[in-house]
C-alpha cells in the first residue's frame, strides 16, 4: 500500500499543480491582512480575522483546489491508457483507489496546516497582542479537513469517472458557487456537503460543539456522505471497464 501511494507521489510531483496548495492560504493571508470588522464585541481580536478568512477560505477555495488536485491525480491514467498500464501491474483496484484518496487527504491536510501558518502570520504582522487561540484554530483546521472527506472521495469518483480533466472541475464549480446561498439556509444549509466545511470552520457556530455543528450533524451528514461517496467510488471503479 505504502508503495502504491508513493508512486501516486511520485507522479504528482512531477506536475505543477502542488503549487495550489500555497495558493488558499495566500488569499487568505491578503484577506487577513486587508479586512476588519471593527469593533462587534468580539472577545478576542483573533476571531474577527478568524470570521474573514474562513469565509472565504473554506466556502470557495477549499472545495476548489481539492477537486482540481482530485482530477490531476487521474490525469496520468485517462492519457495513453494509463489505466490498463497500472492495472497491468500486481495492484489491486481496491488499493489504487485508496492510495488515491489517501494521498489527496494528505495534500488536503498539508494546505490546512499551511492554513494554520497564514492565520498565524496575520496576527504577528497586524500586532495583535492577545494569546493565540489555538485550541480555537486547531478545531477549524482539522473540522475543515474532516469535513473534506466525502467531498473528496466524491470528486474522486467523478474524476475517475470522467477522462477530461475539464468535466469534474466544471461539476465542483456548479455545486461549490451556491454554498455562499445554501449554507444561509436553516433547513438546507446543514445537509449540503459542499458547505459542511466552512459550517465545520465557522467559530460563529456553537462553542458547545466540538466542530461547532452538532455531533448527529456530523455523524449523519459528513460520516453519511462520506460512506456514500466512498462506497459508491470503490464499487465503480471495481466494475469500471478499462
Amino acid at each position: 500500500m505504502i508503495s502504491v501511494i508513493s508512486s501516486e507521489w511520485y507522479k504528482l510531483r512531477k506536475s505543477k499543480v502542488l503549487l495550489l496548495l500555497l495558493v488558499a492560504p495566500l488569499v487568505g493571508l491578503f484577506i487577513g491582512m486587508s479586512s476588519s470588522l471593527g469593533d462587534i464585541g468580539a472577545i478576542n481580536p483573533w476571531y474577527e480575522k478568524l470570521v474573514m478568512m474562513n469565509f472565504t477560505y473554506a466556502v470557495l477555495f477549499l472545495p476548489l483546489i481539492s477537486g482540481v488536485l482530485a482530477s490531476v491525480i487521474c490525469r496520468y491514467e485517462h492519457q495513453k491508457g494509463g489505466w490498463k498500464q497500472l492495472l497491468a501491474l500486481p495492484v489491486t483496484r481496491g488499493k489504487v483507489f485508496l492510495s488515491k484518496y489517501v494521498l489527496l487527504l494528505l495534500l488536503i491536510f498539508v494546505m490546512q496546516l499551511l492554513y494554520l501558518v497564514s492565520i498565524y502570520l496575520v496576527g504577528m504582522i497586524g500586532g495583535i497582542t492577545e494569546p493565540f487561540p489555538m485550541d480555537i484554530v486547531w478545531k477549524t483546521i482539522v473540522g475543515g479537513w474532516m469535513a473534506t472527506f466525502p467531498l473528496i472521495a466524491l470528486q474522486l469518483w467523478v474524476s475517475i469517472a470522467f477522462k477530461s480533466f475539464a468535466a469534474p472541475f466544471a461539476i465542483n464549480v456548479i455545486f461549490t458557487l451556491p454554498t455562499i446561498l445554501v449554507i444561509n439556509s436553516e433547513r438546507f444549509g446543514p445537509y449540503y456537503p459542499w458547505g459542511q466545511p466552512f459550517l465545520m470552520m465557522n467559530i460563529g457556530g456553537s462553542a458547545e460543539d466540538f466542530f461547532f455543528v452538532p455531533w448527529d450533524q456530523i455523524l449523519m451528514v459528513v460520516g453519511g456522505s462520506f460512506l456514500l461517496f466512498f462506497i459508491g467510488g470503490y464499487l465503480y471503479f471495481q466494475r469500471k471497464a478499462i
